[in-house]
Formats: structure tokens, sequence, C-alpha cells
């Protein structure tokens, strides 16, 4: 039961990710408010892992991997991506850079982890790809040159980001396969920590103000996305492709932008629909379950 819902609930949480960053933008600085999430969440996974007595890893390597591991997928993604949206990138926009993400896993798995990719799978790329640029382009084009320039900085922080959990995602496939998800996601935070917290005491003001906003987003943050959709993303990695397991992020931007209409009354444009419909077909080619080859 849990492998047939688990693409669909993993979408359906990580996609609000960008809505949380956009809801506490107002009243936090990004780095600061991840840090505060980080140690909450490290220590709720704690408290876990010592009631359910999860094994940790038995070599001072693999605890270095789970850290490692941690500072690509939480401490480079969610980092770049609040700061970037904090800085003025949209939640939508941030979204669809995020879902190039399955692009970039799938050209590395074959050299890294030594996946073969089947022509369906590679059609289902190209037509993932597709549907992102006709969604993205006329959002681009929308903007003056002004606009651009100065959110220059900001999109390539999104774009470094995208390519932090393009390598965690394959760092984590390759040494992390059998290790005990409960410790190994705590391990996780404690790196994600070590790599934020010194960018938020460098860069930022440490501000953060408590308010229902940021209490409740800090609650969904902690337990919604930091343990339940992390939980949910290294649970399909481990059981399929790496590739397979990126490519549901192409899912994700068009979830997010339902959830930015319906909150924030963000319009739905022809292209972010036409786009969503080519982007579905392709993640459907590119999860064939008849189409696995290693």
């Amino acid at each position: 039961m849990l492998a047939r819902l688990a693409p669909a609930l993993f979408v359906l949480l990580w996609s609000t990710g960008w809505i949380s960053a956009r809801y506490a933008a107002p009243y936090a600085d990004p780095l600061t408010f991840l840090s505060i999430r980080y140690i909450a969440a490290a220590a709720a996974l704690l408290t876990l892992c010592l009631a359910m007595r999860a094994n940790w890893p038995a070599s001072p390597a693999a605890w270095g991997h789970a850290m490692v591991s941690g500072v690509l997928l939480h401490g480079i993604y969610l980092g770049g991506v609040w700061w970037a949206i904090a800085n003025g990138v949209p939640a939508s926009l941030s979204g669809l850079i995020a879902a190039l993400q399955p692009l970039l896993t799938a050209l590395s798995a074959p050299f890294i982890v030594g996946e073969r990719l089947t022509r369906g799978q590679w059609l289902g790329i190209v037509l993932g790809l597709a549907g992102l640029l006709i969604a993205i382009v006329p959002r681009i084009v929308m903007l003056e040159t002004s606009q651009i320039v100065t959110a220059l900085i900001p999109l390539a922080v999104n774009i470094v980001g995208m390519f932090g959990v393009t390598a965690g995602t394959i760092y984590q496939k390759r040494f992390l396969q059998s290790a005990d998800l409960r410790s190994t996601v705590t391990l996780q935070y404690v790196g994600a920590l070590a790599f934020t917290l010194p960018l938020a005491l460098l860069l930022e003001d440490m501000r953060m103000v408590w308010n229902v906003e940021t209490t409740l987003t800090m609650l969904w943050s902690v337990f919604g996305l930091s343990i339940g959709a992390v939980a949910l993303l290294l649970y399909l990695i481990r059981r399929g492709q790496v590739s397979r397991a990126a490519s549901l992020i192409y899912l994700v931007p068009p979830a997010v932008a339902i959830e930015a209409f319906l909150l924030f009354g963000e319009r739905l444009s022809g292209p972010m629909i036409a786009g969503t419909i080519i982007v579905v077909a392709g993640v459907y080619l590119t999860n064939r379950p008849e189409q696995a080859s290693a």
C-alpha cells in the first residue's frame, strides 16, 4: 500500500516546501529559519531513534556519508531555494527550476551508479524538460530586462540548490542504500545544520519573528517536510532507480502552481496548463515499472 501511495504523497508534501518558504519570508531570514528547523528536526528524530532503538552507522565513514548527504540534500538545496525565494524568486518559478533535477540525475546516473536508461525513459525525460520549458519561457519573456538582471543572483543560487539535490540523490543511492533511514535522516540534519548555521551567522541578522505564521510554518516544516517528506524521498530512492525517484520532481511544479493559485491567487496560464500535461506524460514514461534496467 505504501509503495503505491508514496509517490503521490511525496509530491503533495514536497510541493508545500515552496509555499512554506513564501509564508516565512516576511518574518524570518531564510538561513536562520532553516537552522532552527534543522535543530528541531534532528532533536525530534533523535528522540524517535532512541525510542525505536534504531541502528546507527557502524563506522566513522558511514557517519560522514550521512552528514555529507545532509549538506547536499538540505544545506545546499533547501538553503538555495529558501534564500532565492526570500530574495525575490517567485515560488512557482523556483519550483520549476528544481524540476530540472531529473534531467541532471538521469544524465549522471549511468556514469556514477551504473544505471542504464531505456529509450522510453529518455523519451520521458525529454518530454518532461519540454513541458517545463513551455511553462517557463513565457514567464521569462514577460520580465523586463532590469528585472531579469536584478533576479540573476537569486536565480543562480536557486540553480546551485538544484545541483545540490541532484548530487545528494545520487550520493544517497551510492553510499547509504542499506543504512537505517531513521538514524540516516537524523545525521543528515546535523550535517545540514553544520553547513547552514555558519552561513546564517555570516550573511544574516538572524531575524526570526515568532507569530502564528512562523510557528505554523515551522511545525509543518519540521514534521511534514523535514521528517515526513524526506523519509518518503529516501524510501523511494531505496526502492527504485535513482533517475526514477528523481523524476517525481517533475510533478512538483504543477502542484506548487495549483497551491499558489489557491493560496495566493496566482493565475494558472495556458502555457502552465499545457506544460503540466506534457510533464505528467514524461513522468509516466520515466516511471513505467517494466522499463527498469540495471
